[in-house]
This record gives structure tokens, sequence and C-alpha cells, in this order.
């Protein structure tokens, strides 16, 4: 026996009478998902999609591919998904402009955490900055396991020189969630940091980034008093 749904019981309506905030996550993903299909309805997609995924942190980082394999979720509402989840990474970044100075590594937290939370794998940054600590470029160097083998200053410094940077910072995150730097990441940390010296574009901090938690490696770069962002 099937049960008559009022339109007021509807997500799209529910939005509209009560706003987006107020939807739970299952409502928001169907009306991401839209219409049903041989499959079954948007709202039985959804809860599939919740079902086979888990919660947000999960359906964040899940790529086209595994949201694919959620039956009922074809290619273009997995591109939907994977655009709607992205959109929300980036606006959680609008509130650190590059405009703003850089002053310590609650800044760097602030605009890459969001963006790498739900990463599943290793991504390695370079934020390059002029005199002012301003942001210029933000540069994705490598992405996988962090080996110092595999880093090359060139892919870092290169770009800093073409920009005419003043200073890097470097960031990248720990999958795990556990920010804590392991014994590869000072390594990386040393080996850019001297190959800056020798060009004259220091590297200020390498920002380690968990789920909500961060790690600086600038005690140990050894720069002198003064010469990195102002502190927050």
């Amino acid at each position: 026996m099937s049960v008559n749904v009022h339109n007021t019981d509807r997500p799209r309506e529910r939005l509209r009478r009560i706003g987006p905030r107020n939807l739970t996550v299952s409502e928001l993903l169907t009306l991401v998902v839209g219409s049903g299909s041989a499959h079954g309805s948007a709202v039985e997609i959804a809860g599939r999609i919740v079902s086979a995924l888990g919660g947000l942190h999960r359906l964040a980082a899940a790529d086209v591919a595994l949201l694919e394999g959620v039956e009922g979720v074809g290619a273009a509402t997995a591109a939907r998904l994977a655009a709607a989840f992205e959109l929300g990474r980036r606006v959680a970044t609008v509130d650190a402009p590059d405009e703003e100075p850089v002053r310590g590594p609650a800044d760097v937290f602030r605009r890459m955490g969001p963006r790498l939370r739900d990463v599943c794998q290793e991504e390695f940054h370079a934020l390059l900055l002029n005199t002012r600590h301003r942001i210029l470029r933000e540069v994705l160097v490598t992405r996988g396991i962090l080996d110092a083998s595999l880093i090359h200053p060139r892919e870092v410094f290169r770009l800093a020189v073409s920009e005419g940077a003043a200073s890097v910072i470097l960031v990248h995150n720990h999958p795990s969630g556990d920010p804590t730097p392991s014994a590869e990441d000072r390594a990386v940390t040393r080996q850019l940091a001297a190959a800056g010296r020798s060009l004259g574009i220091p590297v200020l901090d390498h920002v380690v980034i968990g789920r909500g938690r961060y790690v600086s490696l600038a005690p140990e770069l050894g720069s002198p008093r003064g010469s990195g962002p102002p502190r927050t």
C-alpha cells in the first residue's frame, strides 16, 4: 500500500518552508539526486547513499567512482554530488581571502583545513607569499604518500621564482586525522627549507593538518627571530 506524501513533507517544499539548515542529510541528498530512476525514487537512492557511505565525512571524501557504485546512482548524479561537496569545501575557505595576510599557522589552517579535511590521500601544497605575507598563489605539489625523495624543490621554487614570491609556506594533510609530524614530514621540511635559503625564498612554516587540529613545524626551521609571518 503506497503512502500519499503531502507536498509540504517533500524535501523541496520543506526547504522552502523551513530552510536548508533544518533539513536532514537524507533530505539534502534527495534534492541533489533530483529524480528517481528504475532503481527507485530519489528518496530511496539518497537512503542507499547514506547506508553505503555513512556519515558526512565519508560522503564528502567519496570520489565519483565510489558514488557510482551505489545502486541507482548514475554518472550524472555522482557528478552532482561530488560538485556539491566541492562547493561546500570552497565556501568554507571564503572567510580567508587572499588579500588578508597570513599571520601564522592558524590562518593557514582556516584556509586549508576545510579543503584538506576530507581528502583520502596526502596532498602537499605550497602557499606562495609576497613581502606582506599575502598569498600570491596556491600550488598543489604532489598527491600521495609524502616521500622526501619524490618532493622536488624545483616543483615548489620554480613557480615561487616565476611568481616573484618573497617566501613560502608548506601545507599537507594526514588522512588519519592525527597531525603529529612524521620523520618524513620533518625530512621534507628540512630539504625544502635548505633549498629556499639557497634561493633567498625562505620557507616560513610547514603546517600539518589533521581533523580539526594542526601542527606547525616553524620552530624547527631555525629562522632568525622576526623572519617568519606574524603569529596569530
